[in-house]
C-alpha cells in the first residue's frame, strides 16, 4: 500500500490508524527482537495496519508456527488478505482486537505465547483500550509476552494495571520515534 494511502486511512480514520506512515524497519525489528520464534505455537498480531511487522513475524517464524492478525480498518484488511494469501498457518480477521477470544476458539488455538500490538492506546476510547488489554491478559499464557509500541509514555501508567511487568526500549529511527513495551503476563 502506498504512503498515501496510509495518510489518507489515517485522515479518516484518526483514532484507530494513530500514524500517518507505516513504522519503519528499526521499529519492526525491535518490536520483534524479543521473541523465542524457535519455541512461539501462536503468535497474534493486533492492527497490523500494511504489514511491516506481520512481514518480520513471518521471516522468522517456524513453518507451524500460527500467526494471527486482527485488522479493524477494511482497507488495510483487504491489502493483508492480498498481500498474505499464500502464507501457511496465518490467518487475517477483519474485527476488533477486543473479540480475540472468539477467533481462538474458532481457529482451536489453546495456548498464545506473544501479542505484538500496533495499536494506538493514546488515541482509542478508553473503554475499547479496557476491553482489548483484559482480553489479551486472559488469552496470553503465563510468562507470554504483550509487545507495543507508543510514541509517548503517557499510557504506561495504564497499561502497568494489566501488565506489572514492563521492559522499555526507545527506537529513535522512527518518524516519530517510539518507545516499545515489552510486557509480561504475570497471572
Amino acid at each position: 500500500m502506498k504512503k498515501i494511502s496510509f495518510i489518507k486511512q489515517y485522515l479518516r480514520h484518526p483514532k484507530s490508524v494513530g500514524a500517518i506512515l507505516p513504522s519503519s524497519k528499526y521499529l519492526a525489528n525491535k518490536m520483534v527482537e524479543g521473541i523465542d520464534f524457535k519455541n512461539a505455537s501462536c503468535i497474534i498480531e493486533y492492527g497490523p495496519g500494511t504489514g511491516v511487522f506481520t512481514e518480520k513475524l513471518l521471516s522468522r517464524r517456524r513453518a507451524n508456527t500460527i500467526i494471527l492478525l486482527m485488522e479493524l480498518n477494511d482497507k488495510f484488511y483487504n491489502m493483508l488478505k492480498a498481500k498474505f494469501k499464500n502464507e501457511k498457518n496465518l490467518f487475517v480477521i477483519n474485527d476488533s482486537s477486543e473479540n480475540i477470544d472468539i477467533y481462538l476458539n474458532k481457529y482451536n488455538i489453546k495456548s498464545v505465547d506473544y501479542i505484538v500490538s500496533g495499536l494506538p492506546f493514546a488515541s482509542l476510547p478508553e473503554k475499547i483500550s479496557r476491553n482489548i488489554l483484559n482480553k489479551t491478559r486472559e488469552v496470553l499464557k503465563e510468562d507470554g509476552n504483550f509487545i507495543t509500541f507508543q510514541y509517548t509514555l503517557f499510557k504506561k501508567e495504564f497499561i502497568k494495571q494489566y501488565f506489572k511487568k514492563i521492559n522499555i526500549k526507545r527506537e529513535f529511527r522512527n518518524i516519530p520515534p517510539a518507545y516499545v513495551f515489552n510486557c509480561i503476563n504475570c497471572k
